[in-house]
């Protein structure tokens, strides 16, 4: 694994922590990517001896403030792209960051190319619900999509629900402001149309709180709505894990409640933590990317480490390619429609 020790927060700090951490507990080759002198420093606070770390110094860093394209044109020598670089030259497997997210992606896609038949790579994410896991996409890639975009995000989401979430028929959702067909904006109505005669197991319109629920194992929506879904999402459980122990903090009889509950509630605190689910893939790259908070803690990055390492185990880029030439292209007529030129190279899949 390919790590951009330069991109958090706390780079190169919490990077290298994690690192060691995941290469201890999982046996998992990482290289570190960035300031080598910076990185040696940290690793020498880790009982790192033998352990399968290695260094690859790039001289650049890409800022949270620096624009995707700038940074993928200006700065050769980022970390980030100094990352992909290695998978593309077949040293690494795949890239981990807490980096800027919209560089992160624009380098995954300039690098390593884009699966064959995807318009626009998504970022995924995994959340917590009453069952298991629902997987949210696109959580932030992209703000402005056109209905072929969101088939294709819902094509993606079934292929990692099948391959990584062990779902052997996951059943998809398109995220709206209510379950009836008249709900919605121009683009869910088209996308719903759209979806409605795929092959997936599209179960229609679902709002919020099916994300939560368990009703569906994929949620289809723009990057804009996503963000702003995993956003409030962090935020309603990290009030609601603060509130609590507020409540027990108050009070004796709270106190001692809270003392023969303490297990039931660190499970659930490890249940809603973000930090137990690492990463949010990038889905859609002909490459493997975790995309990580800034902010993540040591725990967070070794998580999406390993996720990382399932995900290229999992070969989900070569599931994805499969499905989409399985599942055929939209009719010609479809793109004309839509007023679109068909053979202008991209693909109009039936998802």
């Amino acid at each position: 694994m390919a790590v951009d020790a330069m991109g958090g927060d706390h780079a190169p700090r919490v990077e290298v922590e994690a690192a060691v951490q995941a290469a201890r507990r999982w046996g998992i080759e990482i290289i570190l990517v960035g300031d080598e002198e910076r990185i040696d420093e940290e690793l020498k606070k880790h009982d790192a001896a033998g352990l399968p770390l290695g260094i690859h110094h790039a001289s650049q860093v890409v800022g949270m403030m620096d624009s995707a394209s700038d940074a993928v044109r200006k700065k050769k020598d980022s970390s980030i792209r100094v990352a992909f670089n290695l998978v593309k030259e077949g040293m690494a497997h795949a890239v981990v960051s807490a980096g800027n997210s919209g560089a992160t992606m624009a380098a995954g896609m300039f690098v390593l190319k884009r699966v064959k038949g995807i318009d626009r790579p998504a970022i995924a994410t995994i959340m917590p619900n009453l069952r298991d896991q629902t997987l949210v996409l696109d959580v932030g890639g992209n703000v402005d999509c056109k209905p072929l975009h969101l088939a294709q995000f819902a094509a993606m989401g079934d292929v990692y629900a099948r391959q990584i979430l062990g779902k052997s028929n996951p059943k998809v959702g398109l995220l709206s402001n209510g379950e009836e067909e008249k709900k919605g904006t121009d683009l869910t109505r088209e996308t719903h149309a759209l979806l409605k005669n795929s092959r997936l197991n599209y179960v229609g319109y679902v709002e919020g709180r099916d994300i939560f629920n368990g009703k569906v194992d994929v949620v289809v929506c723009d990057g804009f709505v996503g963000n702003v879904v995993l956003k409030v999402s962090e935020g309603v459980a990290d009030a609601l894990t603060t509130l609590l122990r507020r409540e027990f903090e108050g009070r004796f009889w709270a106190k001692l409640g809270f003392l023969l509950a303490r297990p039931a509630f660190r499970a659930f605190k490890k249940k809603i933590d973000y930090a137990e689910y690492g990463g949010a893939p990038l889905l859609g790259i002909e490459g493997v990317g975790m995309i990580c908070h800034g902010g993540s803690s040591p725990q967070a990055v070794m998580n999406a480490i390993r996720m990382a390492r399932d995900y290229a185990a999992g070969d989900v880029n070569r599931q994805l390619t499969a499905h989409l030439e399985k599942i055929g292209e939209f009719a010609e007529s479809e793109a004309l429609a839509a007023g679109e030129n068909p053979d202008d190279g991209s693909r109009r899949i039936m998802a």
